[in-house]
C-alpha cells in the first residue's frame, strides 16, 4: 500500500502512477488502493518506453548515466532492459534488509544497485534519484555512507515520478502541495499531456518530446484549466499552498549559475491559490479572462532568414503569461500587481515583446473591474472591509462628481500624478470647496480621507499611490458606464506613469 510521505519526488512519482492507472470506470481510485497490478503495468510502460527516445533522451535531465540513458548501452539493448527490470521491479524481491527505505520505511531492496564493488544493496544514488550526489560520494549523507537506502516501491515511484512532470526549459517541473489533491491534478495532466506527446513524437519519428512552456505559465494554466470540472462539482475546498521544483539532474548544471540553477523552487500560499480558486467562479471568470488575456507575450518578429523547419518551430514556440508570472511575486508586489493589471498603466520601458508596454486606459477601459480589484484586495491583500467599502465610496462619489461637473483638470490630475501626495491632496480639497461655494457637501470628509489614504500597513507605513490607484479603478470603472471616458477620451495623458518593469 502507497501513501504521501510529504517528499515532493516520492510524491509526484505516487500520483502519476495513480494517475496511470485510472481508468474512467475506477476515477476515485485513492492511492492506497494502488497494488502490485497498478506497478507492474507502469512497469511494463516503463520498460517499453525508457530505453527508446523520444522518452530516452527526456530522462537525461532526471537520469544521467543511469541505464536509461548510458551511452555505452547503445549497442547493447538487453543491458538497458535489464536495468529497466532492476529499478521497476524490485518491489516485488523479498528482503530482510535491516536498513529501512528513507521514503516509506519500509525494508531496503536486497539487490545492489551499482554495477561497482563494495556498494551494499538497496542504496541509490543520483543515476536512481535527482539532486543527490553521486558513486562514491560521501557528503550530505548520513554517517558518511554513500548512497540513500530505499525501498522497492519507492524507487518504482521515482522512477515513474518524470512521467507526472513538464518538460520546461530543459529541465522538469514538479508540483508539490499540502493538499494531495493538487499533487494528483498536476501528475495526471501532465501524464496525459506527456503520453500524448509521446504518441505523437512516435508517430513523426521525432527524437525528443516538445517543450511545454514556460514554468510558471504552465503552472498557474494548468491550476486554472485543467480543473473546471472539479470546481463546478465541488464549491467547497481546501485551503493549501503549492511548491513547484523546476530542475535538473544533469551534471553540466552549475549551481552557483544565477540564470540557469539547477534546481528553482516556486511557491504559492495559501491566500493566493485561494484567489485562483475564486475567479474560476462565474461571477469572476470573465473579467479575469479578459484581463490574462492581454498579458500574453507578444510574437517576436523574426530576423533573417530561417529554414522552413526552423519557422514552424519558432511559431509553435509557447509564450508566457506575465499575470501568471507575476502571481508569484504576491503579495510583496501587490501594489505594481494592481497598478499594471487592475488599473492597465503601461510599462513604457518593457521589452518589444511584453504586451504591458502597450496598456492603455484609452484602450482598455472596459478590463478595468471593481468587481475583481475588490476580490485581490479581500484574498490577497487582506485589506479591512470598512476600508474596501471608504475606496468604492470614493471613487463613487468622484465619478459623480467629474461627470457631473466635466472637471477634466481634476481628473488629469488624479490620474496622472506620480510623485508628489501633496498634489493629490490639494486637488481633493480644491474639490471639496468648490462644493461647498455651491452649497453641496464634501466629498471626501477627515475620517474617510485618514481611512483611505493614511491608513498603515503592517509594517507602519501608508501608501497613498496604491490609495489612489484603488480610488482610481473604481472611479474609471463608473465613468466608463457612465460614458464620460469614451467622451472624453482625449484627455487622458498616459504618458511616463510607470517605468517599474520585472524581469
Amino acid at each position: 500500500m502507497l501513501k504521501y510521505t510529504g517528499h515532493p519526488l516520492f510524491d509526484v512519482g505516487a500520483a502519476t502512477i495513480l494517475a496511470f492507472c485510472q481508468t474512467p470506470l475506477n476515477h476515485n481510485r485513492e492511492i492506497s488502493d494502488l497494488n502490485e497490478a497498478d506497478f507492474d503495468k507502469l512497469a511494463d510502460f516503463i520498460s517499453k518506453e525508457y530505453v527508446i527516445n523520444p522518452m530516452k533522451s527526456f530522462l537525461t535531465v532526471a537520469f544521467p548515466n543511469s541505464g536509461f540513458t548510458q551511452p555505452a548501452f547503445e549497442k547493447n539493448p538487453e543491458k538497458r532492459s535489464e536495468y529497466a527490470k532492476l529499478v521497476t521491479r524490485s518491489f516485488r524481491g523479498e528482503t530482510n534488509s535491516e536498513e529501512r527505505c528513507v521514503f516509506t520505511g519500509e525494508p531496503t531492496i536486497g539487490l545492489a544497485l551499482s554495477d561497482k564493488e563494495g556498494y551494499p544493496p538497496g542504496r541509490v544514488f543520483r543515476q536512481h534519484l535527482p539532486l543527490v550526489l553521486g558513486e562514491g560520494q560521501i557528503n550530505f549523507f548520513s554517517d558518511g555512507d554513500s548512497g540513500l537506502p530505499i525501498s522497492g516501491k519507492a524507487l518504482l515511484c521515482i522512477q515513474a515520478m518524470p512521467l507526472g512532470c513538464a518538460k520546461c526549459g530543459g529541465k522538469l517541473l514538479a508540483v508539490h502541495s499540502d493538499n494531495s489533491e493538487i499533487i494528483e491534478l498536476f501528475a495526471r495532466e501532465f501524464l496525459k499531456r506527456n503520453r500524448k506527446a509521446l504518441t505523437l513524437a512516435h508517430e513523426q519519428n521525432e527524437s525528443k518530446l516538445p517543450e511545454a512552456g514556460p514554468a510558471k505559465t504552465i503552472l498557474i494554466e494548468t491550476l486554472l484549466l485543467a480543473d473546471e470540472e472539479r470546481y463546478n462539482a465541488e464549491k467547497e475546498h481546501n485551503p493549501a499552498s503549492l511548491t513547484a521544483y523546476h530542475f535538473s539532474n544533469f551534471g553540466q548544471s552549475n549551481p552557483l549559475d544565477a540564470r540557469n540553477p539547477p534546481l528553482e523552487i516556486y511557491h504559492l500560499p495559501m491566500d493566493i491559490l485561494d484567489f485562483l480558486w475564486s475567479i474560476k467562479s462565474r461571477e469572476y471568470k470573465s473579467e479575469w479572462d479578459n484581463v490574462a488575456k492581454r498579458a500574453w507575450q507578444l510574437a517576436r518578429p523574426k530576423k533573417g532568414k530561417k529554414k522552413k523547419g526552423e519557422m514552424q518551430k519558432e511559431d509553435t514556440l509557447r509564450r508566457r503569461n506575465y499575470i501568471y508570472e507575476d502571481l508569484f511575486r504576491l503579495p510583496q508586489e501587490a501594489p505594481r500587481f494592481v497598478r499594471s493589471y487592475f488599473l492597465r498603466i503601461p510599462t513604457r520601458n518593457a521589452s518589444g515583446d511584453d504586451p504591458r508596454r502597450a496598456y492603455s486606459l484609452k484602450d482598455d477601459a472596459s478590463l478595468v473591474s471593481w468587481k475583481l480589484t475588490e476580490l485581490f484586495l479581500k484574498k490577497v491583500m487582506h485589506l479591512k472591509e470598512s476600508r474596501i467599502n471608504r475606496i468604492r465610496e470614493i471613487g463613487d462619489q468622484l465619478a459623480d462628481y467629474i461627470n457631473e461637473e466635466n472637471d477634466k483638470k481634476f481628473f488629469s490630475t488624479f490620474y496622472g500624478e506620480q510623485s508628489r501626495y501633496d498634489v493629490i491632496r490639494n486637488a481633493l480639497i480644491r474639490v471639496n470647496r468648490y462644493r461647498l461655494k455651491k452649497g453641496k457637501p464634501p466629498i471626501i470628509g477627515f475620517d474617510p480621507f485618514v481611512e483611505v489614504f493614511e491608513d498603515l500597513d503592517d509594517n507602519g507605513r501608508s501608501d497613498w499611490r496604491l490609495a489612489r490607484d484603488l480610488v482610481l479603478i473604481r472611479m474609471i470603472e463608473r465613468l466608463y458606464n457612465l460614458k464620460w471616458i469614451e467622451k472624453n477620451v482625449g484627455e487622458i495623458s498616459e504618458e511616463d506613469k510607470n517605468d517599474d518593469v520585472s524581469e
